[in-house]
């Protein structure tokens, strides 16, 4: 008999891969705080897991030779954050505070669904060895 990892794994395949994109996403804020001009980012949870369980992708074309080819990046989902505090004159809306407050809830929330996926994975193994 088969196994589906769909069914067995559920959601939360699928959780970690969107966890990572959004620490990755996070970091880059930090690292560029003192960047002039740069604009924070973020990507909703919701709508990035939508599209990585439902396997979206955005099907670009190409109308010339030069251009570069589009397909399914991080950059799809990712929006700028309305900024909390007022513009220092520098343009960069990057608050260090709540990006690393960010950081770590989704780090924590990472860790949490390696747990589940941990946990399935020992079922998946017993239910294999007939324990």
């Amino acid at each position: 008999m088969a196994i589906n990892f769909d069914n067995a794994l559920g959601i939360h395949q699928y959780s970690v891969g969107v966890r990572e994109r959004r620490a990755e996403v996070l970091a880059s804020n930090i690292a560029n705080a003192d960047t002039p001009g740069f604009k924070a980012k973020d990507l909703t949870f919701k709508d990035a897991l939508a599209s990585a369980t439902q396997g979206s992708s955005f099907n670009l074309s190409n109308t010339s030779e030069r251009h570069i080819s589009g397909g399914r990046g991080i950059a799809s989902d990712l929006q700028f954050r309305v900024p909390n505090q007022p513009d220092t004159g520098d343009g960069n809306t990057v608050d260090v505070q709540e990006e690393r407050s960010n950081f770590m809830q989704n780090s924590m929330e990472y860790q949490a669904s390696l747990s589940f996926l941990s946990s399935k994975f020992q079922t998946l193994s017993k239910a294999i060895k007939g324990q």
